[in-house]
């Protein structure tokens, strides 16, 4: 996903009071610059919601990279090549900005040997192309093989509807060999051909309409959509969500307790989150992802008492299940200059005196 920042002036506003919809456009391209200042600028410029990770050797070679970044009302569009790449937005991070959006990432090529990798979550996802979903309010890393692609930035509130948690959304993908995905695809690259000779109320339509598109994609692939049975799976999934995030500082929390008072079968529940690695370990997610918050926001209330209100059962199982999810301990996140960000520039640095 580009590192770009998702925060935006207020749209200009018309005479009669009403916000007037205009497309600011942005191309950053380093390919006419010098092989030694490429992969530097590339770095200096895709400051934002992720950090770059490249290694010592990468800095001395060519690399290819350019990014036509367009702001349409609530959206930000990104059309993007680069070579291989690492990106990583970690929980440090998270904890010290306010992006919050949700991002489909759609390949317009295929880039087989591209992962996911979810920390405290999943195990890593292959990808080989199609359309991925990340929530940025959750830790990833992304490590992307060569490849053109575009990355849609949205508001989570506008998916409501369809997905009324939309972290679910968070590393779900659809396969680039779906008839469905391939007509996506299409738009999506039908859209970007167009994008600088549209008038902004049509290029603002035409942008929404894809997204919700998508989301209805991403809804039919989870089982949530599409049947009398999608709408009761969707209903039972909206039930458990809500009953474990109200639930969530009872240590007395579990699978069980979830099936025994909703009275919904196991198979059902293990379907349901499946995507998560299951119930239990949904659960513990959340439970470290508010750990985190609340690590930042009351710091000075001790770290084994956050541990502690949101059940788990010893100060050690705490910082073993944070640094096991997250590669730090609890405290650490409270640290300033804790992201990998620094990592990256010492590195940059070093390079560019060599």
């Amino acid at each position: 996903m580009p590192a770009v920042k998702t925060h935006f002036q207020d749209l200009p506003v018309a005479l009669d009071g009403i916000p007037r919809l205009e497309i600011a456009h942005q191309r950053f391209d380093v390919c006419t610059l010098p092989v030694n200042r490429q992969l530097h600028a590339w770095l200096d410029r895709m400051v934002g919601v992720v950090d770059l990770l490249p290694t010592r050797d990468e800095f001395g070679r060519p690399f290819r990279g350019w990014i036509d970044r367009y702001a349409v009302g609530e959206f930000l569009f990104a059309d993007c090549y680069t070579d291989r790449i690492t990106q990583d937005r970690t929980i440090a991070r998270i904890s010290q900005d306010n992006a919050r959006s949700i991002v489909f990432h759609v390949f317009f090529e295929a880039a087989p040997g591209s992962e996911l990798e979810f920390p405290g979550k999943r195990t890593d996802t292959a990808l080989e192309g199609g359309i991925f979903a990340v929530d940025l309010d959750q830790p990833v890393r992304f490590r992307r093989k060569p490849c053109r692609h575009v990355t849609i930035f949205l508001p989570r509130d506008m998916l409501r509807e369809v997905f009324p948690d939309a972290s679910a959304l968070h590393g779900r993908k659809l396969s680039p060999y779906l008839p469905a995905v391939r007509y996506l695809v299409g738009r999506v690259m039908s859209f970007s051909a167009q994008i600088p000779y549209m008038t902004p109320e049509n290029a603002h339509r035409t942008l929404r309409e894809i997204v919700l598109l998508i989301t209805d994609a991403f809804a039919e692939d989870a089982g949530l959509k599409g049947s009398r049975r999608a709408l009761a799976r969707a209903m039972a999934f909206d039930a458990a969500r809500r009953y474990v995030h109200a639930n969530l500082h009872d240590s007395d929390l579990s699978p069980e307790r979830v099936v025994d008072t909703l009275g919904l079968s196991r198979p059902t529940i293990y379907r349901l989150f499946q995507h998560e690695g299951g119930l239990a370990a949904y659960i513990r997610h959340l439970r470290l992802r508010s750990a985190a918050d609340e690590l930042v926001a009351w710091p000075g209330l001790a770290v084994q008492d956050i541990g502690y209100a949101l059940g788990f059962k010893s100060a050690s199982d705490f910082t073993r299940a944070f640094r096991r999810a997250y590669g730090m301990a609890p405290q650490e996140i409270r640290q300033p200059g804790n992201d990998l960000r620094a990592a990256a520039t010492t590195i940059a640095t070093a390079t560019a005196i060599e």
